[in-house]
This record gives structure tokens, sequence and C-alpha cells, in this order.
């Protein structure tokens, strides 16, 4: 007969069967499948980075925008270059899962690290939220193109969005494999569907049958100065918003340095070919859809639907039923990989989390391994985070790009950093230019963190320039906690186990005269103290009276009843007060017994009453006074009671 918990038989059936800590090993991911799990954030990004730089300057310079789009895109793509030979040497030195944290720790220090913590778990919970919303968009947006308008699904993209992320916390629950098989294949079909539409695409430009948009269509951001000039009624300002804006393409890049510990051996040099092969796909999906933008005009529109994605495909491959195919199946894959991108904060997310909290940064309930060897306090901490904030922003993609950029572009400097002065401590070949690289990355990186601090302050990034230090210092804390913690134990003397008193007494807390007061009772006895006190603190008289008439007449116990008169009815400051006057002599300890009643059915814990854990929490804090909660089943006592057994133990 299982003696599992219903609870746990629930888990089991959802979780599926619980995998031991030995087969941890077996739960790492093949360079394919990690290409498809750990950069689908990175790839899927490149459905939205070009939008968010159309967002920036169209209303500006107008039809000039699709000309100025492609050397702000050029921008983006030389970042990209730097951070990728930059992490290259991150996957390449530190092979366990952290990325720009443990880069940090090793060459600044924990405290100075713990800004690379917060930058990348804020970035995680950020990713989750904007993934989702992007993911959303792409549904809807083929409900527009497809539908010949329909707009049903404006209304569910908040519902939608939230069970997604329900979905993607259960599916990484039932483990890192499970995980990688399910959200591998959309990063694949994503790259086949774009390349398709870039092809038909440059056949029908070749042609000279590719059409352009309607910049005057109901709906689209509203154009600004118009002109052909690729500067013209532009600011800086405007170009590093779009700058900045475009930089969103580029997070996820990071995902692989920090989930370094699901590859398999040699982890760093699969790491290392798989962030290169990441890097490759994106600048190829950025360059085409930035040049499809340029070539098409698509156009933002001001509630994200269309968006320019499915516009560009929507132009590419025509009106007709085959056209409405290839319509139908891009954007059936833009939503696959937009959720699945979301996917990779469950991996990244708990891997971070655990390695701050093996430095003592964070609790150290998340470096524990779940019922399928994930870590499940992680995903699910990330997956209550992420939903707060989609709730907080209605899963609006623009507001949740303002928050996006700053936390993976501070990982990025630190990251950039602590390679440049892990590499000026070392005589090895290349050094100079490994500096130089670096060097570099880090400056463009913190360069792009301040644009994106300064573009979009009122935005919402003011947020993430508050959470920072707050997270920071909260951080420290928590560390500065488990450091005293930790002092205080080597302070002991020896023999610190040993008794400081020279007496012991054990209350029993007695509400009742029941088969639970009875085993507290067997079990004080068994502690061997000086003296056993059966305690009732009375607030009714008559129920004292009664009470202690059949406490004197049963034979079940040699312990005699102590009735404390209450009759303000503090419970809690009697029982303080009892254990205060007990103790204050400081030669005698007290433990406090108090029974605790579990019942299997509803009507048991109506009919009986729970306020001696209430009483106990009066103690906690008192010197030499401890609180033990007896848990007694009393359902199973009065089946045994029913068969003439009465039991030892629960």
């Amino acid at each position: 007969m299982t003696l599992d918990r219903p609870m746990y038989r629930v888990k089991r059936r959802l979780l599926g069967k619980p995998l031991t800590t030995a087969s941890v090993s077996d739960e790492k991911l093949t360079n394919r499948t990690a290409l498809g799990v750990l950069a689908s954030d990175c790839i899927s990004s490149s459905a939205y980075g070009s939008e968010e730089m159309l967002r920036a300057l169209v209303p500006v310079v107008g039809a000039a925008a699709f000309t100025m789009v492609m050397p702000v895109t050029g921008a983006i793509l030389l970042v990209l270059l730097l951070l990728t030979i930059c992490y290259s040497d991150v996957v390449t030195i530190y092979t366990r899962a952290g990325g720009s944290y443990v880069v940090a720790r090793e060459n600044f220090g924990p405290n100075v690290a713990q800004v690379a913590a917060v930058a990348l778990l804020v970035d995680y919970i950020v990713t989750v939220a904007v993934q989702v919303s992007a993911g959303t968009n792409a549904l809807i947006s083929l409900a527009h193109l497809a539908g010949n308008g329909w707009t049903g699904l404006d209304h569910l993209q908040l519902p939608i969005s939230v069970l997604v992320i329900v979905v993607l916390a259960y599916g990484n629950l039932r483990g890192v494999r499970e995980a990688g098989r399910m959200f591998a294949v959309p990063a694949y079909l994503f790259i086949a569907a774009m390349s398709l539409v870039f092809l038909v695409a440059a056949v029908r430009a070749l042609t000279g049958e590719l059409p352009h948009a309607d910049l005057n269509a109901p709906g689209v951001v509203a154009l600004g100065s118009p002109g052909d000039g690729w500067l013209q009624g532009a600011s800086l300002f405007i170009v590093a918003r779009a700058f900045a804006n475009g930089g969103s393409s580029l997070t996820g890049l990071e995902a692989i340095s920090n989930g370094i510990s699901a590859f398999r051996e040699p982890q760093g040099r699969n790491a290392r070919h798989t962030l290169i092969a990441m890097s490759c796909v994106l600048a190829f999906l950025v360059l085409g859809v930035s040049t499809l933008a340029h070539v098409t005009h698509a156009v933002p529109y001001t509630d994200g639907t269309p968006t320019v994605i499915a516009q560009e495909a929507r132009l590419a491959f025509g009106n007709g039923t085959v056209g409405t195919i290839g319509l139908v199946v891009v954007q059936l894959a833009t939503a696959l990989v937009l959720y699945t991108g979301a996917n990779t904060p469950f991996t990244g997310f708990p891997f971070l989390a655990s390695f701050v909290a093996q430095d003592r940064f964070l609790p150290r309930v998340l470096t524990r391994r779940g019922h399928r060897l994930a870590f499940s306090n992680g995903i699910v901490t990330l997956a209550a985070l992420s939903l707060a904030l989609l709730l907080g922003t209605g899963a609006n993609v623009d507001r949740l790009v303002a928050l996006y950029a700053i936390g993976v572009f501070t990982a990025f400097t630190m990251a950039g950093a602590g390679l440049t002065a892990y590499h000026m401590r070392r005589r090895e070949p290349l050094r100079r230019m490994k500096i130089t690289v670096n060097a570099l990355a880090a400056a463009v990186s913190g360069a792009v963190v301040l644009i994106f601090a300064v573009t979009k302050f009122d935005e919402g990034a003011w947020l993430v320039v508050v959470v920072f230090p707050l997270g920071v210092s909260m951080l420290i804390r928590i560390n500065r906690e488990y450091r005293r913690e930790a002092a205080a134990l080597e302070r002991l003397p020896t023999g610190a186990d040993r008794p400081r008193t020279r007496r012991h007494q054990v209350f029993v807390l007695v509400e009742t005269l029941d088969l639970a007061a009875l085993k507290a009772l067997r079990y004080a006895h068994e502690l061997r103290p000086d003296t056993v006190r059966a305690v009732h603190f009375a607030i009714d008289e008559a129920h004292a009276r009664r009470l202690s008439a059949v406490w004197a007449s049963t034979a079940a116990t040699t312990v005699e009843l102590e009735v404390v008169a209450c009759p303000d009815r503090r419970l809690r400051h009697a029982m303080r007060e009892l254990a205060v006057r007990t103790t204050q002599d400081g030669e005698t300890s007290l433990t406090v017994l108090v029974p605790r009643r579990l019942y299997a059915n509803a009507l048991g814990k109506l009919l009986h009453r729970g306020t001696g854990e209430k009483m106990s929490r009066a103690l906690e804090q008192l010197p030499h006074v401890a609180v033990t909660i007896l848990p007694f089943n009393a359902s199973h006592a009065m089946q045994a009671l029913q068969s003439h057994l009465l039991p030892d133990t629960d």
C-alpha cells in the first residue's frame, strides 16, 4: 500500500516519474537541441528589433526612416560581432553557469558581481513578458491579415499571454531534457519560414513584383517630416533612440553563457560553437527583416498589430491562397519561436539564481532541484514575477521594451570589463587583441545602457534604474545575514551543544483530555525532564471545571493538571508570562509541547480548534524556551481504536 500524500500523487501525475540525482548527467543538451532551446530568445528578437527601430524613426522622419534603418541595423550588427567575440571568450574560460555574473565575481569580487546578477535576473523576468507578448501579437497579426481585418483576438491578448507563461513553467518543471525536446523545433521552423520569406521577396523584387506597404492605412504610426535624405529632420537623440530600440535584437545573446551547465562535455567548446551559430543566424534574420522593411516600407501600427514581420510576409507571398498559406506558416512559426524564446529564461534564470544562492546572495532554497531535477523554486519564482510584470503592463510590447535592454546590456558591460581585467593580468598569445575587443565591447555596451536610460527614461526605463540599486542592496543584505550567521557559529566555544541550565521542565499545553494530549504527555516523559506539567489556560470556567473533573477521575495519566486563570482571554500573553516566570532564574530551561491534531476530513478540522500553535508563536523569542509541535493524526487513531489498537506513533 502506498504511503504517498495526495499532493505528491498529484505532482507525480502532472510532472511524471521523479528522477534521481544520478540522472543529472543525462539531462544535458546536444548542440542542436541547445541551439533551439537557448537561442530561441536571441533568434526570436529579430521579430521585433527592426520594428522597434522604425517605431522610433517613423514619427520623426517619415519615409526617410526606411533608409535610416539600414545604417542603424549595421551598427547593431557591429555590436553583435563584438559581443559574440566577447562571449566566445566567456564560455571558453568560464564553463559554469553564470555568464557575466561569474566573470564579474572572479575579476571584481562578489559584491560588484551583484550588479551583473541583478541585471541578468531582471532581464530574464522582462524577457519572458516581452517574448510572450510579442508572440501573442504575431497571432493577432495573423487574424488581421489572413482574416481580412478581423480583430477578434485583440481582447484576448492578455489572457493568452498569461496562459502561455503557465504552460512554459509547467513544461520546464517536467525537466530540462523534456523542455528541450518540446522547445527546440520552433526555432528551426522560424529560421526556415523567414528564409523562405527572404527568398520569395528577393525573387519578386528582382522581377519588379514586390509591392510596398500602404503608409496611409488606418492605425499606422503617424509619419513625420517626409524626405529622402537619410538624416533629414532627424536629430542625434532620435538616432540614438532608434539604436537603443534596435539593441533589443541582441537580448538573449548571453543565454548560452548563463546556461552552459546544460551542455554536454566538453561544455566550453560546445557552447562556443552554438554561440557562433546563433549569432550568425541572428545577423541573417535582423539584416533580412530590416532590408525588407527598407524595400517594402512596412510600417509599425500604433497598437502593435499587424507587426512589421507579418506585413513583410503578406507582401512577399501575396494575397492569393498560396500567399495566405505562407502567411499562416510564417506567423505561426513566429508566434511559436517567440513563445519558446520566453522559455530560455526558464533555463537560464534557475541556473543563475542557484549559482548566486550558492554564493549566499540569494536564499538557499533556490539551489534545490525538484521532482524532475529542474530548479523548481527558480522556475516558479520567474513565472510569478513575469506574470506580475505582464499584468502590470497589459502585455504591451512597446512598454515592455522600455524595461528590456538596460539589464542585458549592463550584463554585457560587466562581462566585457571582467574579461578585460582577466587578460590584463595574464601573458598569453593575442593578449592585446583580446584586451582591445573586450574593452570595446564593454564600452559600447555601457554606452547603450546610458542611451537607453536617457531616451527611454520617461517610458518606463526609470523603473529599472530604480530597481538596480535596490536589488543590489537586497542581495548584499542577504549575504551579510548569511555571513553573520556563519561568523556566530565560528565563535561558539567547544561543547556548545551541552546544556546551559541545571533544570529542565516540560509543559504540555492541554485543551481537552484526548489522545493527542496523552501522546504529548507520553513524549514528555521520554525526554526525562526534572518536571512534567500539564497546563490548561482557563478562558471558559465551566469547561475548565469539567476538564479538571475528568482529569482527576482518569487513570490514563499520572500528571496533575494545572489550570491557569486567564480572565482577560489573552492566551498568548498568559503563556508568555508563565514561561518567563519559569525560566527567570536563568538556571531552568523550558520545553513547551503543543499537540497538533490532524484530520483526514474537513469536519474534524471544523470541530477542533488549533489555538495551541498560535500560542507557541508567543514563546519563540524567549531565551531558554523551546517549542515543539507534536503532530497527531486523529483520524488514524480513531480507526485504530475501533480495531482495539492504540498506536504508539502516527
